[in-house]
């Protein structure tokens, strides 16, 4: 067995100590011959080299080095990659799988006494299933993968796509498409508890109910043509899928349209214009109302199991944003905890 396909059993550091055994700690930096006599630097590029199987087996590996671990001995929670990026094939309700450009998170955790991982493991792991197409399910199979070649007890995987969806425009009957930007999630635990997330994020607007009243009483009291101030605005949706159940992106747009009813719109003629008009006139909403709007919807349904959901209003009244937090409240679920509303700027 090669040394970069030993199993995760051999990271140990017992197995380590005893295959260095009398070994001791060499630089990175100095290059020897295998007598241990200083060799030669050639400053050139041998294009026609082919690393074979004998000459993989002498390259060094700092992970195999004594007492390598630097600073505090103790385990990490989170270790991997970050926004690596490859195209993957994703399924579309009632068409063929279009395929995105995805960026792709890795992480496992790391024990006390082992100095690192092999972090190109979780990206070749990961490039066996680029030819699938993708759900929350493969991410349980990719998952099992890392812990085993990587030897974790714990692993994390988070795809993150824009997904497109066409939208009729309310009245020319044009269409359109837009890009909804989703990540799909996946948590496997040191018990093997798998659990699935999707984060959906839905572009409305939002027209103050308290300056369409204040418009209004202006027209009837003074005659005076007043506008209602809205604005667009973000809901944030991550939903953990129930056991053995499948929710489609599709599901999540119906959910926060049905909702809302004022999603932002892509091709537009003067009879749409209007139309939208007369729609966020009928939908005033605060940001309170659309967070508990939505939550009426997730909780409905059966297939998801907890959820959280932000809103951000980008006030066109006031230089600052209006934000709300909403949660389904399962005990040890997920939380209110959000603060990253910068993150919802659209």
């Amino acid at each position: 067995m090669k040394k970069h396909d030993q199993p995760a059993t051999d990271r140990t550091p017992a197995t380590r100590a005893a295959r260095n055994a009398g070994n001791r700690k060499k630089s990175l930096y100095l290059h020897r011959t295998s007598a241990g006599t200083p060799a030669k630097i050639t400053r050139s590029y041998d294009a026609g080299f082919k690393a074979t199987p004998a000459y993989r087996e002498t390259l060094p590996d700092v992970m195999d080095a004594i007492d390598a671990v630097e600073g505090a001995n103790t385990p990490i929670q989170q270790v991997g990659v970050s926004n690596f990026k490859l195209p993957l094939k994703f399924s579309v309700s009632g068409g063929k799988p279009v395929t995105l450009e995805t960026s792709v998170t890795g992480t496992v955790s790391l024990e006390a006494n082992l100095k690192g991982i092999n972090m190109s493991r979780i990206m070749r792991s990961f490039y066996e299933h680029k030819d699938e197409v993708f759900t929350t399910a493969t991410l349980k199979k990719i998952l099992g993968q890392h812990r085993i070649r990587i030897g974790s007890l714990d692993a994390r995987l988070k795809l993150t796509f824009a997904y497109p969806l066409a939208q009729r425009s309310l009245r020319s009957g044009l269409s359109g498409y837009r890009y909804y930007q989703v990540a799909y999630e996946g948590w496997l635990s040191r018990d093997g508890t798998f659990r699935r997330f999707v984060e959906f994020d839905f572009v409305y607007s939002s027209t103050c109910p308290c300056s369409a009243e204040l418009a209004e009483h202006a027209r009837d009291t003074r005659g005076a043509y007043a506008v209602a101030h809205s604005q667009r605005s973000k809901a944030r949706l991550r939903v953990e899928i129930a056991e053995a159940k499948n929710l489609a992106i599709e599901d999540l747009h119906a959910h926060c349209l049905a909702a809302l009813r004022t999603e932002t719109q892509v091709m537009v003629k003067r009879e749409d214009e209007q139309a939208f008009a007369e729609l966020n006139g009928a939908h005033l909403k605060f940001v309170e109302d659309a967070a508990r709007l939505i939550f009426a919807r997730l909780n409905a349904d059966p297939r998801i199991k907890d959820f959280q959901v932000a809103c951000a209003h980008l006030e066109s009244l006031h230089s600052h944003d209006a934000v709300s937090v909403i949660c389904k409240g399962v005990r040890g679920g997920l939380t209110a905890d959000f603060s990253d509303f910068r993150s919802l700027v659209c």
